[in-house]
């Protein structure tokens, strides 16, 4: 039954590159993507994500990469992965999944399935898509038509726990077309797969997912608060506490990206129009979006005592991605912590190696520069824990700095606080 499918991925980013050349090893697979240059990337064998090689795309035989929906008519089973961002306010933006809906909608033959990956809120899939599907094709859901949901768990720069080895959860509209969902996905995922109630408990367990980490990461966060009032070292109390066998062991930080930092919003969204106020869920969140600003404002603080001149300050920030050893920028905490700086006219010199310097300076204006570049800087901000970072010593840091006792922040907490202190650093971390 699989073998009768003609597959066309929706959307070529993080999560839809390694599903289509995954199914591209077994079956024929249309990769459609709206950025043309994305599509002369892949097909001269260039993922920029970083999520696949050369090599894996080399492999995907039955792969046709394309930026012209009508590539996608042939096929029969639809799998879409685009983003599904929050706006200004903080509510979701399902303009990318609304026109991506439209476009299959359009393609539309009696007996297609659409499945959707995207994280949303539950019922999202039947309320939102659905009718947009319905009325482009004009074919009535579950009779012309059926839909699946299976949420991605694709981990960014994770190279253990790739898309293979990741559990997958199914959905289907129909008891029928659940099990031929599931089947679909069985036969590229290694580890199996777990299928769901219906879409909307799929759509549901995948938002907790995440929910469920931004909340444990805001008590942490909130705890590193309470903590450096008290003049206690929140990392050596984490340890402390991690000595017995059922304490998580979660560890503050900045919470960015284009999951943890965006999910519970759509959660939190759905709980609303059902009249509940979600408390707990936007209280994680709120300490978790002033992080950033919270970090930097205790360095400048840290500054000051040092009797650093703020006019002529200078610092350098280590990391800009929302997470470590990824080139994913989306999201990302850093870029308030740099404004944060920006508002106290210091300058800041960003060094981050798995960036391309050209992409950050068109999209966000900000000239990147290298380590060997880092000169006479008055503090250290350490805010993504990239392997090329983890490698330096409190020698090497202190090369890039002046002064007998500059300010050093490890927001990561790479390295041995005491190494820092006997390297002349003054320290603070989270």
């Amino acid at each position: 039954m699989v073998n009768e499918y003609k597959l066309g991925v929706v959307g070529l980013g993080y999560v839809g590159l390694p599903l289509a050349v995954e199914f591209g090893k077994k079956l024929n697979v249309v990769g459609f993507d709206i950025s043309p240059v994305r599509i002369e990337e892949l097909k001269a064998g260039f993922d920029r994500t970083r999520e696949v090689t050369q090599g894996a795309m080399l492999d995907s035989s039955y792969l046709t990469l394309t930026c012209c929906d009508g590539d996608l008519a042939e096929c029969n089973v639809f799998i879409v992965t685009v983003p599904t961002p929050i706006d200004s306010a903080k509510r979701p933006d399902l303009s990318p999944l609304r026109k991506a809906s439209r476009l299959v909608g359009s393609l539309l033959k009696p007996g297609d399935i659409v499945i959707y990956e995207s994280t949303v809120f539950p019922g999202c899939t039947e309320e939102v898509c659905v009718p947009v599907l319905e009325a482009e094709s004009g074919l009535t859901f579950n009779e012309g038509f059926f839909c699946g949901y299976s949420p991605e768990r694709i981990n960014p720069g994770d190279k253990v726990n790739t898309l293979t080895a990741i559990r997958k959860i199914t959905s289907g509209s129909t008891e029928a077309v659940a099990r031929q969902v599931d089947e679909l996905y069985a036969s590229i995922i290694d580890a199996g797969t777990y299928p769901a109630e219906s879409i909307r408990v799929a759509e549901a367990a995948k938002v907790i997912e995440n929910t469920q980490r931004d909340i444990n990461i805001a008590l942490v966060n909130e705890l590193s608060v309470i903590f450096g009032r008290l003049g206690i070292d929140t990392l050596e109390v984490l340890e402390a506490a991690g000595s017995k066998w059922n304490f998580l062991p979660f560890r503050p930080g900045l919470v960015g990206g284009h999951c943890i930092g965006v999910d519970p919003y759509y959660l939190t969204h759905k709980a609303e129009q059902v009249g509940y106020n979600p408390q707990v869920i936007l209280a994680g969140r709120s300490i978790n979006d002033n992080m950033s600003r919270y970090a930097a404002k205790k360095t400048i603080q840290r500054l000051v005592r040092q009797h650093v001149d703020l006019k002529t300050c200078r610092v350098g920030i280590l990391g800009l991605t929302f997470k470590e050893n990824c080139p994913d920028t989306r999201n990302s905490k850093i870029f308030d912590l740099i404004d944060e700086f920006q508002q106290w006219n210091i300058e800041c010199v960003v060094v981050d190696p798995w960036c391309d310097f050209d992409d950050i300076e068109s999209e966000y204006g900000l000239v990147l520069s290298d380590l060997d570049s880092l000169r006479e800087l008055d503090a250290l901000v350490v805010a993504v824990g990239h392997e090329q970072f983890r490698k330096l010593s409190g020698a090497n840091l202190k090369n890039f700095c002046r002064g007998s006792a500059p300010v050093i922040a490890d927001l990561k907490s790479l390295y041995d606080r005491k190494e820092l202190e006997e390297s002349g650093f003054s320290v603070f971390r989270l």
